[in-house]
């Protein structure tokens, strides 16, 4: 069941997630982020451009704004530059963190309708849906963005939430 403790938790997971992972990948080289590894959004560069592309779109409509960032083709060179794309993350991480702090119980379930690009359709679904696939969709491409930087030769700090630093 999604509540607010829980949306809670999830924001303050993912900026302790997204701050690992980018501090792994900054003792990488640019060539080396940027590589096709054959992931699905080919790079770790590619991979965290994504993630911040999707997260703006859904936090967008989650909180009834334009969610006009481009299409899901165009996500890995959302933020083309590393350090803006650093820096751009950990502002997004801000912006998700004050959504969760403030949203309300009833914005937590309901009906939720929104247009997806991707399926070139308006959907209607569950609104604990969608904030639950926010962060599962950051979860899903961390790890695989761990595993290329595993691969890379650097490695992330431990995931397991209950390893989460209290906050």
């Amino acid at each position: 069941m999604v509540d607010l403790r829980w949306v809670q938790m999830m924001a303050r997971y993912n900026a302790w997630q997204n701050e690992s992972i980018y501090a792994a990948a900054d003792k990488l080289d640019d060539e080396v982020r940027r590589a096709d590894k054959g992931a699905f959004f080919k790079s770790i560069h590619g991979t965290l451009s994504h993630i911040l592309w999707a997260d703006k779109v859904w936090l967008a409509r989650l909180t009834g704004q334009p969610a006009n960032f481009g299409t899901i083709a165009q996500s890995p060179m959302f933020v083309e530059d590393w350090e803006t794309l650093k820096s751009e993350r950990q502002k997004m991480d801000g912006e998700i963190t004050a959504w969760a702090a403030a949203i309300q119980d009833d914005e937590l379930s309901g009906d939720f309708v929104f247009f997806s690009h991707a399926q070139n359709a308006e959907i209607r679904t569950n609104r604990s849906l969608c904030i639950t696939h926010v962060f599962n969709h950051q979860t899903h491409h961390r790890g695989q963005v761990h595993v290329l930087l595993t691969a890379s030769g650097v490695k992330p700090n431990d995931t397991d939430l209950p390893f989460m630093p209290a906050g």
